[in-house]
């Protein structure tokens, strides 16, 4: 959210405000999914991580515009790939249940 407004002006009311919006979406979806019943938080989880391939595709847009500095790139791209691995690991301990707490 930090990176907004070092977009330029004219793109910051629109590629930067969607980025944002995505952004606040995603933690919306996510905060819903962790309070649904657990027959439903397979489909949020996918639409989480669906949320979070838009955001990615968007950065990566806005990078490839020149928008934002390959290290804000970096930056983000890095985070976004922490939130991928923490909603991949969510739905898959979803798919998996008796994996959950095995033992060593």
């Amino acid at each position: 959210m930090n990176v907004t407004p070092h977009i330029e002006k004219g793109a910051r009311y629109t590629i930067g405000a969607r980025i944002e919006n995505k952004f606040l979406d995603l933690l919306e979806e996510s905060y819903e999914t962790y309070f649904t019943s657990i027959d439903n938080k397979p489909q949020k989880i996918v639409s989480c991580i669906l949320l979070l391939d838009i955001l990615k595709f968007l950065v990566h847009t806005t990078w490839e515009l020149k928008l934002i500095s390959h290290k804000q790139y970096i930056e983000l791209g890095k985070k976004l790939e922490e939130v991928g691995k923490m909603l991949g690991g969510w739905k898959k301990s979803l798919e998996n249940p008796e994996k959950k707490n095995r033992t060593m």
